[in-house]
């Protein structure tokens, strides 16, 4: 059954990721049951997901309507009178597939994001503090004569990439040198003007949407970040003909998982909250861009969303951003003699 379901999503040209992590959720559905996928009842389905949303580290609510949608999935490609199983299951153990989610034990998509709340963007004392406990995890391998002063000069390089260009941990994996490219509108900025990202994140059956990030004026200084790493520090993990931007000690690319830990690290030295992760330097940038005065449009295309509700999203502009558009629009209404005191 799942071999024959791989087969119907390959044939719709789903990736391999996408195909392999519903196989999985299918045997732990399995596995949890100690049944076969045709003695499955809506009990098991919600038993199921029950014990997935309780214990130390509960799924998020997003987590677990994907979950219930891809076993849905699977259910119905079993009814599916083509395939034939139906019958075939009848014949031999005399029962047959059912549904086991449905609308009376589905979650329902109520609202527009679920995400997790205490994901925000860190202001610019969070973004520093960051970067500084990073810069200073190298002084202090340097200081006690340790390995892996290298390892975190290029992590402290990466986040500081990221949180300039705005770009997903896969994507930052996935960047290669050829990808950094001159803008003709900001020669200054040298190879580093425009970043084509072309492992974007894909929509179910397409390919990988592909964008170019331009540089901002007021993130230059990850120019002289860049050009440090490409030619004094990345030498030195003799990688050779490799195309990655960033590359491991044993000459590899540098995994999203990699790029995790060493924000976590820098998190942590830094004494930041707990609950940030990664994914909030994106918001963060998304954030100071719109602060920076950026059009909404430029800001979503900079960032490949397809809709602007959902940079909306990402957008957490702080109480001084919001006091300054309303005293211009006062200052518009009532002229200049308006005061802000009055």
């Amino acid at each position: 059954m799942r071999e024959g379901w791989a087969r119907q999503q390959a044939a719709r040209v789903l990736q391999k990721e996408t195909i392999g992590s519903r196989l999985r959720l299918v045997q732990r559905m399995g596995e949890f049951t100690g049944l076969y996928p045709w003695q499955w009842t809506p009990a098991d389905g919600e038993a199921f997901i029950a014990g997935l949303r309780s214990g130390p580290k509960p799924i998020q609510l997003s987590t677990a309507r994907t979950y219930e949608v891809m076993i849905a999935l699977f259910v119905e490609y079993l009814l599916d009178m083509r395939y034939g199983w139906v019958e075939l299951c009848l014949d031999r153990f005399g029962e047959a597939p059912q549904e086991v989610f449905h609308e009376g034990n589905s979650v329902l998509h109520a609202v527009e994001y679920e995400g997790d709340p205490r994901r925000r963007p860190l202001d610019y004392d969070e973004v520093q503090a960051l970067f500084d406990a990073a810069d200073s995890r190298v002084k202090r391998i340097r200081g006690q004569g340790r390995k892996g002063a290298l390892t975190a000069l290029r992590d402290a390089a990466v986040l500081k990439t990221i949180y300039a260009y705005g770009t997903r941990r896969t994507e930052s994996s996935r960047v290669d040198l050829v990808d950094l490219r001159r803008s003709r509108s900001a020669p200054d900025f040298d190879r580093f003007g425009n970043m084509a990202v072309r492992h974007g994140k894909s929509s179910k059956g397409a390919p990988p949407k592909r964008r170019s990030v331009l540089l901002v004026p007021e993130m230059d200084w990850v120019v002289d970040v860049l050009g440090e790493w490409i030619e004094e520090i990345r030498p030195h993990f003799s990688p050779g003909r490799h195309p990655a931007l960033w590359v491991t000690e044993r000459v590899g690319r540098l995994s999203p998982r990699s790029i995790n830990e060493a924000f976590v690290a820098a998190r942590t030295d830094g004494g930041l909250d707990e609950d940030l992760d990664l994914h909030c330097l994106r918001h963060s940038y998304i954030t100071h861009l719109t602060e920076f005065g950026y059009p909404a449009r430029f800001v979503q295309e900079q960032v490949g969303h397809s809709h602007a509700s959902t940079t909306a999203v990402y957008m957490g502009v702080s109480n001084e951003y919001r006091n300054q558009l309303l005293e211009a629009s006062l200052k518009r209404r009532l002229g200049d003699d308006w005061d802000v005191t009055s």
